[in-house]
């Protein structure tokens, strides 16, 4: 069976997503497309054959659409995966699922009424080959219980337009749910430190900051978000367990050895950093649909979760203080801890 999917949003990332669907992926097509820029929409769709709507909505009803890919807007999300959820039609939503806890908890309450998931959130480092081999080492009980991890996400810049919020909202959201993911624990308070701020980044930008985070089991965890590191993209992580370690391996790259020097390549960017995990991500999303199964990624209510945590850590960071994760529990709809 071919997926035929409608894009709503074709930026950079909803191209990027176009591209992958039509070039990389087995067994999906790219048949509908909408972009608030109509002569964005008409590039993009002319690339795959694709037909243009005006709207989200029209496409969603669209006979030949039978799933959706959101990758519009941040805002503009809750209103599109709620119409696909009406539509009964599987739909891929670009983090965030909402910006709003509110909106993200319509979006449960909706999947739920209709009693299958469809939802699948965009967060692709679950789907990293290094991320899932300590998935695996955590829950085989190798290094025995968890205790303390250690996180570093790095950039070498930013633009101007981000802005110190971001830190957590579009930021560190990948390692709350990659974190939440890997641990199959809950975050329940959230502290943020501000060090010594860098020379290089932008007057109006905090950089770095420390987030501390606490999870049901009591396990403590710190990640140095630090976006004008300089020297490239880099994302660490190390969880420490009773018993011993795992560390996330760094990309594959060359030694090389020259001028009394032994040197490797950082990469510098997070396209090519994660290139893999989104091919991942898409080609599981597509055979999930394809076979008539619901999606196994990332669920709503982790895209509830995200939000809610997100949002915490940047009242943290402005408030001082720690700040509890107010979340509702977690229904049965959506199985496990986190």
């Amino acid at each position: 069976m071919t997926v035929r999917v409608g894009v709503i949003g074709a930026g950079w990332i909803g191209q990027e997503h176009i591209r992958r669907l039509a070039g990389t992926v087995t067994g999906a097509q790219v048949t509908a497309v909408t972009d608030i820029d109509a002569a964005r929409a008409d590039e993009a769709a002319a690339r795959v054959g694709a037909q243009v709507f005006a709207n989200g909505a029209e496409l969603i009803a669209a006979g030949d659409v039978d799933a959706v890919l959101v990758t519009s807007w941040g805002p503009t999300h809750a209103e599109h995966v709620l119409n696909a959820i009406a539509a009964g039609k599987p739909v891929f939503c670009e983090k965030p699922l909402a910006t709003s806890a509110e909106d993200c908890l319509r979006i449960v309450e909706a999947e739920r009424a209709h009693g299958r998931r469809l939802v699948q959130v965009g967060f692709m480092r679950r789907f990293d080959a290094g991320y899932r081999q300590m998935k695996q080492v955590i829950d085989s009980g190798r290094i025995g219980e968890p205790l303390v991890v250690h996180c570093a996400h790095r950039n070498p810049t930013v633009p101007e337009s981000y802005h110190t919020d971001m830190a957590a909202l579009d930021s560190a959201v990948h390692e709350i749910d990659v974190l939440r993911w890997l641990l199959d624990d809950e975050i329940v308070s959230t502290q943020v430190v501000l060090p010594r701020a860098t020379s290089k980044r932008f007057a109006h930008l905090k950089d770095p900051q420390i987030m501390l985070f606490e999870t049901a089991k009591g396990v403590r965890i710190d990640l140095e978000v630090f976006v004008n590191c300089q020297y490239g993209y880099d994302i660490q992580c190390e969880t420490v367990g009773e018993e011993g370690l795992v560390r996330l391996p760094d990309p594959a790259a060359v030694g090389v050895r020259t001028a009394g020097q032994h040197s490797s390549e950082v990469l510098t960017d997070w396209v090519a950093r994660f290139a893999d995990a989104f091919d991942t991500e898409f080609r599981e999303w597509i055979a999930e649909i394809a076979a008539g199964n619901e999606p196994t990624g990332p669920s709503a209510w982790d895209g509830y979760a995200a939000t809610v945590i997100s949002n915490a850590t940047v009242e943290a960071r402005q408030s001082g203080r720690i700040v509890t994760t107010d979340m509702k529990p977690r229904p049965a709809f959506y199985g496990g801890t986190a």
